[in-house]
């Protein structure tokens, strides 16, 4: 017998996925909720487990490809006994390579998923250019991107006069290309856009963790946590910070959902702290390590990395002291915070080491001015500076 492995419901708004990976290859046996395949969407990635255990005897969509929710991707063999994932007597129905010669790709509209058909129209695409590599010949987003990689190197290289015939330098070293990922491809398209949306600005504080770093040695907690209470106080006197863009007008909105950036080998996924304003500082240590870790082992649910209304981001974890991050739209304003470094400074006309550390809002201009965004720095840089933390119990 045989079970259907299709495109899972990623969230409510997300109507298709790729797929990134297949992490058991055909024929392979597999458990029940073992990690099957990685699959993308603009907002995650994640693993997607087996539904029983078997043999994966039959695969419909190749990497690469991007599909609508509930599309048939595979189906596993869960009674076969043989080696290849088969029934006996029986090969594997789905061909691993497609002979690109005798593919009959198809550029029409019919064949072509929504994601695949937007990109083509985004870069004027000439479909009958490209030789698919998806099931039955079918042209997949990741045929299009390799496409235009191809067209820039093209275009990179034929761009001097076709007198000059000797290579450059960087050529004659030697180069490689590094193919994008569609998660790469994703954070630099949001970035571009936050950049070309937004009226960017950065103001800079400096902040003495001193009193944060004995709390936080006493809780056995990261500098984190600290920070996270802190902007949540900051919102509640300054509410303007928790909100969004509209041509409307800004959207105020009431429960303090914190994303927290989380740096992943193919990029950065922001996972978010849900109503972090009423959780103690235990609670949030232990949610945000949670939501980490699950973060770079692509185990998050869709929903987490939906609904925040304010982001921070930890650049000081390698040793960074400034940054101007860039704001996660549609939110108006993010938080970078610096490396913490013991440092001498003066205090009440005399000189002492203490652990300090720089923060960096960026914020967007068209919703508040620097007023607004440092008497809001100021809020959070007091509570951080307070003399004492109260000690969950």
């Amino acid at each position: 017998m045989t079970t259907d492995i299709v495109m899972p419901q990623l969230g409510e708004s997300i109507a298709e996925g790729t797929i990134v990976k297949w992490l058991i290859p055909l024929g392979g046996h597999v458990q029940k909720d073992e990690s099957l395949l990685e699959v993308e969407t603009d907002k995650v990635a994640l693993d997607i487990p087996s539904p029983a255990t078997g043999s994966l005897s039959e695969i419909l969509i190749q990497e690469g490809e991007t599909v609508p929710v509930g599309t048939l991707l595979a189906r596993l063999d869960y009674h076969s006994e043989s080696g290849n994932g088969a029934h006996e007597g029986q090969s594997p129905r789905y061909q691993k390579s497609v002979d690109p010669v005798q593919s009959s790709v198809s550029g029409t509209p019919d064949l072509l998923s929504p994601a695949v058909r937007d990109l083509a129209t985004k870069y004027q695409v000439d479909l009958s250019r490209i030789t698919g590599t998806g099931m039955n010949g079918r042209i997949t987003k990741k045929d299009i991107l390799e496409f235009l990689d191809k067209q820039a190197l093209l275009k990179e290289k034929t761009k001097d006069s076709p007198a000059v015939q000797a290579a450059s330098p960087e050529s004659a070293l030697g180069e490689d290309l590094v193919p994008l990922s569609p998660m790469r491809r994703t954070i630099a398209e949001r970035m571009v856009r936050s950049r070309q949306t937004a009226a960017h600005v950065v103001t800079f504080f400096e902040a003495d963790f001193t009193s944060v770093e004995q709390a936080r040695k006493d809780l056995n907690l990261t500098y984190l946590p600290f920070v996270i209470k802190a902007v949540t106080e900051g919102i509640a006197a300054y509410p303007i910070l928790n909100s969004s863009w509209s041509k409307k007008g800004l959207v105020v909105k009431h429960a303090m959902h914190i994303g927290v950036a989380v740096a992943v080998d193919e990029g950065l996924l922001v996972p978010v702290l849900l109503n972090a304003d009423q959780k103690d500082l235990l609670q949030i240590g232990k949610e945000v390590a949670d939501l980490s870790q699950r973060a770079r082992s692509k185990q998050l649910r869709p929903e987490e990395v939906q609904g925040g209304t304010f982001t921070i981001t930890n650049h000081g974890g390698t040793g960074s002291l400034f940054s101007t991050p860039i704001i996660n739209q549609p939110q108006i304003a993010i938080l970078g915070v610096g490396a913490v470094q013991r440092r001498a400074v003066v205090i009440n006309e005399t000189i002492g080491i203490r652990h300090m550390a720089y923060l960096s809002l960026s914020f967007d201009h068209r919703a508040i001015d620097g007023a607004t965004a440092d008497q809001f720095m100021l809020k959070v840089k007091s509570v951080l500076e307070q003399p004492a933390w109260e000690i969950p119990r």
